[in-house]
């Protein structure tokens, strides 16, 4: 399914009045803290030891792909990173996530709005395509496939049928074999995504 085929179906042709009660921008320095509230709140803290985190740890989100939603408080009630990673080889790729929405927002077109803004940056930015380890009926609106990882490895254990790709250029994942790696991006600032309770 091509990115353009994506944006047809994956928007809903009626939206909830409730469903643009947010702002989605790009996340800045000061957003760090309430991001890891946030996160711990939607996915527990032993997110840290999945296996999708080994392709962020010491690395930083790709330029320009890393957001948030704010409610209309202007609290942050949904986050959504991508990361650069290759895809087998020498082949680049985003790894998304982790994806997270506060409990009292949930089923509010939240996290539809970060993916769809998201994968329309990254299209926009010249990536080719993008990876993830998530719910497979949820991601699938948004085009992702099972069929495009499925020569590909992660560095630790995941759930095959949970392991997802989505092409943004038609046949960018084609072929594609080996070990999901980190492309790391270079800082030249240090930010502390493990802090203290």
């Amino acid at each position: 399914m091509t990115f353009q085929h994506f944006q047809q179906i994956a928007e809903p042709a009626i939206r909830p009045a409730y469903a643009w009660d947010f702002e989605i921008r790009e996340e800045t320095p000061a957003d760090a803290l309430a991001r890891e509230v946030l996160l711990d709140s939607a996915m527990g803290p032993e997110r840290r030891l999945k296996t999708s985190e080994r392709l962020r740890e010491g690395n930083r989100p790709a330029p320009g792909l890393a957001l948030a939603a704010r409610g209309s408080g202007g609290d942050l009630i949904g986050t959504l990173r991508l990361w650069p990673v290759f895809a087998g080889g020498d082949r680049s790729a985003l790894l998304l996530g982790p994806l997270a929405v506060a409990e009292k927002a949930r089923s509010m077109g939240v996290g539809g709005g970060l993916m769809r803004e998201a994968l329309k940056r990254a299209a926009d930015g010249g990536h080719r395509a993008v990876l993830l380890v998530g719910d497979a009926p949820y991601y699938a609106r948004f085009g992702f496939k099972q069929a495009y990882t499925r020569r590909l490895t992660l560095p630790g254990p995941v759930a095959r049928d949970r392991f997802l790709g989505c092409e943004l250029i038609p046949g960018a994942l084609a072929g594609a074999h080996g070990l999901v790696r980190a492309a790391i991006i270079p800082s030249l600032y240090c930010e502390t995504t493990r802090l203290a309770a």
